[in-house]
């Protein structure tokens, strides 16, 4: 048997995407840090043999066998054989994948583990068709396949920063794929630190899914969508100039808006909890105090993404350790930072 092997990051939104059409298609553009300790690896072997003429697969998650998310990989590759692989029905798969951080942790892993997928399905079907692509049109591909498997895992391909969605103002840009904009930032956001605080393991009351199909009928979808396009030039704007307040500030509203948006929706519903506001509120008072640029963001859940330069590192760290610990589930903190995109391993 042959074999491809992928690693691929997580990332973690700054302007987020909330509202969805068509296959996976995003209502408002989006921009993210990708991530480096919070990442997926993936491996795939395969014969050129298949009995059935369908997605033949076995699965196994951190070297065990997971049924229930084998049948949802089985079903976005049964997806994905007229248009895009058609030589899924003629090979075996034996698909095995691991994660760097805990199942418990609180850490959707959908868009690394989609993204590192996409990522070996890819260079399997160049190696049985023998037409080998340039390195741009391969990271496209990948990453409209990553998307059509989870959105946001379209932007985890790409070094340091992934921006994803059409916008007017942004060249390349594409609600298809995202695009890589990493080379364009100001080298203090290149060293950035996220640090993941575990607020709750626990599985979410609304999943990301279900909480996209509520923008539907929302009364501010529309005001968000506008608003979304507005923020995100501003920030590409501060990121080119390092403007670290302005940053900040588009990126704690942009937390803020998501959640905000949740409360509207109908049946509304809330994913933070009293840890996460707790966590906000002494990180904005910790700035007040001490002029230190730390920031926050979330993701659709409780758990709160500490963002800051790296020639700020001990002394977040050393209030991170003081003050916001006690507030994590089981103390449980996961220190990130910028990373380089998905890496080949195999």
């Amino acid at each position: 048997m042959q074999k491809a092997g992928w690693q691929s990051p997580s990332n973690i939104a700054l302007v987020k995407y909330w509202g969805k059409h068509g296959r996976q298609l995003p209502n408002n553009p989006s921009v993210s840090f990708t991530l480096n300790t919070a990442a997926t690896r993936t491996f795939i072997a395969w014969e050129n043999y298949n009995k059935f003429g369908r997605v033949e697969l076995s699965f196994t998650l951190e070297g065990k066998e997971n049924p229930a998310f084998a049948a949802r990989i089985e079903k976005f590759l049964d997806s994905l054989v007229d248009e895009y692989f058609p030589f899924l029905k003629e090979v075996t798969l034996q698909i095995d994948s691991s994660n760097s951080f805990p199942h418990s942790s609180g850490i959707a892993s959908s868009a690394s583990g989609m993204s590192a997928l996409a990522l070996c399905l890819c260079e399997i079907e160049q190696t049985i068709s023998g037409v080998t692509v340039d390195q741009d049109a391969f990271t496209k591909k990948a990453s409209i396949i990553s998307r059509l498997g989870s959105g946001s895992a379209c932007r985890s391909i790409y070094p340091e920063m992934g921006l994803w969605g059409h916008h007017p103002d942004i060249a390349h840009s594409s609600d298809d794929y995202a695009i890589g904009i990493g080379a364009e930032i100001h080298p203090v956001f290149k060293t950035f630190h996220d640090d993941i605080l575990i607020v709750s393991a626990k599985e979410k009351s609304v999943s990301s899914t279900a909480g996209h199909n509520l923008m539907v009928g929302n009364p501010y979808a529309e005001a968000r969508y506008k608003q979304a396009n507005e923020r995100i030039i501003t920030l590409l704007t501060a990121l080119r100039e390092g403007d670290l307040v302005t940053f900040g500030k588009i990126t704690e509203d942009e937390a803020l808006t998501l959640h905000a948006l949740m409360m509207c929706s109908d049946p509304s519903y809330m994913l933070m909890e009293e840890g996460s506001l707790a966590i906000i509120k002494k990180v904005k008072a910790f700035r007040a105090d001490t002029n230190i640029p730390l920031y926050f963001t979330l993701d659709a859940g409780p758990n709160v993404h500490l963002l800051y330069p790296h020639e700020n590192e001990l002394d977040v760290r050393s209030f991170i350790t003081s003050e916001l610990k006690p507030l994590c589930h089981e103390g449980k903190i996961i220190y990130d930072h910028v990373g380089q995109g998905a890496q080949k391993i195999m």
